[in-house]
């Protein structure tokens, strides 16, 4: 118990400061709110929408996992591949770097074009922000495997698909779970950021739209908690990730 309180009382402490320091900074200071609303205006935007946040939230937390999802299948595939043939690795490893450094802002107008506004361009930016964290990690550790587990496997003249299953993939399940936790925050941003460019779909608008609008009518209030609950979800996703990693992983995870 006195662990307990411990872990819990000194950050509960800190953001009560905080909302303190902030409703008088407020108050004292004069802000409109406009620029800064008061922490019981926030407050008061989670009560009075929370239906209208509730579903934005939903639908970007739906765009986020499946980009995800799509970007850790993919990424692992192009990993084995990478990892398998040296020759592939060196061709075309520059491009997946020229992927993850291209402005997500200049392609997306191109992917709008293909996909159209709403959830599916949505998606494939989430996609796209996501994988190369995914390739990179699960590149390293398929090729990191334990020099003398490698020469063990030569000795016994292990096929390939051997290799992959028994030595590589085992070895490799750290780094996998490293870039699949980054990928997994970085989906929420991708999320919402494509919701700013694309995710105007009629009846369907994610907390990216909600800050959009909000920003262009001086809402802050609405913009900070969609911003609040955003950052929630990227929390939430980080932690079933590591949850996952804990659990069904354990063996290599602790190895």
């Amino acid at each position: 118990m006195r662990k307990l309180l411990r872990t819990v009382v000194p950050p509960l402490l800190f953001l009560a400061m905080f909302l303190l320091s902030w409703d008088l900074l407020v108050r004292l200071g004069g802000i409109g709110p406009y620029l800064l609303p008061s922490p019981a205006a926030v407050a008061k935007v989670f009560v009075t929408r929370s239906a209208d946040l509730f579903a934005a939230a939903q639908i970007t937390l739906f765009s986020a996992v499946v980009g995800f999802l799509a970007s850790l299948i993919v990424g692992l595939i192009t990993a084995v591949f990478f990892a398998e043939f040296r020759w592939l690795r060196i061709s075309c490893y520059p491009y997946a770097i020229f992927l993850h450094t291209v402005p997500i802002v200049a392609i997306s107008p191109l992917i709008i074009t293909w996909f159209g506004y709403g959830a599916t361009s949505v998606i494939v930016i989430t996609f796209i922000i996501s994988l190369f964290p995914i390739i990179t990690s699960a590149t390293n550790g398929f090729l990191e495997a334990p020099e003398e587990l490698r020469e063990l496997f030569d000795l016994y003249d292990a096929s390939r698909l051997q290799r992959l299953l028994k030595l590589r993939f085992p070895s490799a399940i750290p780094q996998i779970v490293s870039g699949a936790q980054t990928a997994s925050g970085m989906a929420i941003v991708g999320a919402i950021v494509g919701e700013f460019f694309a995710g105007h779909e009629a009846g369907r608008y994610g907390l990216g739209y909600y800050m959009f609008t909000a920003q262009g009518q001086f809402r802050i209030d609405i913009l900070i908690a969609a911003i609040l609950i955003s950052t929630l979800q990227g929390i939430g996703l980080f932690a079933a990730v590591t949850l996952f990693a804990k659990t069904a992983l354990r063996r290599w995870m602790t190895s």
